[in-house]
């Protein structure tokens, strides 16, 4: 049979489909669409799919989270892009005949909410049936003229790596979802352990696309610095986005142990480096920025952290800033894979 997409996984099967396409299209999170205009204003497109028993399930995700999680994964990307406008989207959906209609309605209603909070409306889209339910959503965004594009490969050796907010409360809210993990509890704990809980089944439900980081890094770029961010999402994990950003500039990359962003409600969880480098689902950006750019954005983003480094080496290898070797169990944080049956995140 030849080989097979699990041998491939996502990342190489993407190298692959990039020969059909421009040079460097298939390079971020989403495509730019060149209209004969500056770098400013230019349209940024983005295609994802959701599938049930991958990436929801009734067990864990009613039919509006559903929706809004539809769109918060598409709109994220365009964040990560630079956009600071979002245009619309077009819906696919495919589901069984038995569906019930309530279940689409729900998931409509939670895309529509989704776009009232962030901007844009629902343009289109086309509905066919299948075996398995699953929504294919493409958005559209703008970059807006105070900005620029952000890019995995615009990193450079010396650039700090700087994330927007906390990471692997979603992948708390799904295991507390699946009653695969329970929070401790206690007369002088349970009001805290209920306060966590509702935030991570919040952070997993009902994401937020960081355009609000987006505009504090605009903001807050230092007077005459040209604009040049390397930059992802982190909806595949801290570690994978940390990497990616890497490989895709030419570099490699040192995070620092000590400030690895864990909720300090997380902090004595066993699970939460793990689950802070790997859980996925985060939809943070994850941003390579000059140093005194950087401590700027900070300054601005209360919740973003300076997290590492991006250094000479081999594109994409990662270490911790201490010198420590990044272990193999580590390695497999970093290299999620959406077609081998098995990866960082469950299947939600």
């Amino acid at each position: 049979m030849g080989e097979t997409l699990a041998d491939l996984g996502e990342w190489e099967l993407i190298r692959r489909l990039g020969a059909f396409a421009p040079p460097g299209q298939f390079a971020d999170d989403a495509a730019l669409v060149n209209h004969g205009g500056g770098e400013a204003g230019r349209l940024v497109l983005n295609t994802d799919v959701l599938v049930e028993g991958v990436h929801f399930s009734d067990a864990t995700t009613g039919p509006a989270d559903v929706g809004w999680r539809a769109a918060a994964a598409n709109l994220s990307d365009l964040a990560a892009m630079g956009c600071t406008e979002v245009a619309g989207i077009t819906v696919g959906l495919v589901a069984p005949g038995g569906t019930a209609w309530s279940w689409v309605e729900g998931v409509y209603a939670g895309l529509h909410q989704a776009l009232e909070r962030y901007g844009g409306e629902i343009l289109g889209g086309d509905c066919s049936g299948g075996a398995q339910r699953l929504l294919a959503v493409t958005a559209l965004g703008r970059i807006g003229t105070a900005g620029g594009t952000i890019r995995r490969a615009d990193g450079r050796p010396g650039d700090v790596i700087v994330c927007t907010g906390p990471h692997g409360l979603s992948r708390l809210g799904l295991a507390l979802l699946q009653g695969e993990f329970r929070l401790p509890t206690g007369e002088a704990s349970e009001p805290e352990a209920s306060a966590l809980a509702a935030r991570a089944i919040a952070a997993h439900r009902r994401p937020q696309p960081r355009f609000d980081a987006v505009g504090a890094l605009i903001a807050s770029r230092p007077a005459g610095l040209p604009w040049r961010v390397g930059g992802c999402d982190s909806s595949d994990g801290l570690a994978a986005a940390v990497a990616a950003i890497a490989a895709a500039s030419g570099c490699a990359a040192r995070l620092e142990r000590r400030a690895l962003p864990i909720a300090p409600a997380m902090a004595a969880m066993p699970e939460a480096e793990r689950w802070c480098l790997g859980g996925g689902e985060d939809f943070e950006l994850v941003l390579a920025l000059e140093p005194g750019w950087a401590a700027a954005l900070a300054a601005a983003q209360p919740e973003a952290l300076r997290i590492g480094e991006l250094v000479a080496g081999d594109p994409g290898e990662l270490g911790w800033a201490d010198g420590s070797p990044w272990r193999a169990d580590e390695e497999a944080l970093a290299s999620y894979r959406h077609f081998s049956g098995a990866g960082a995140v469950p299947a939600a």
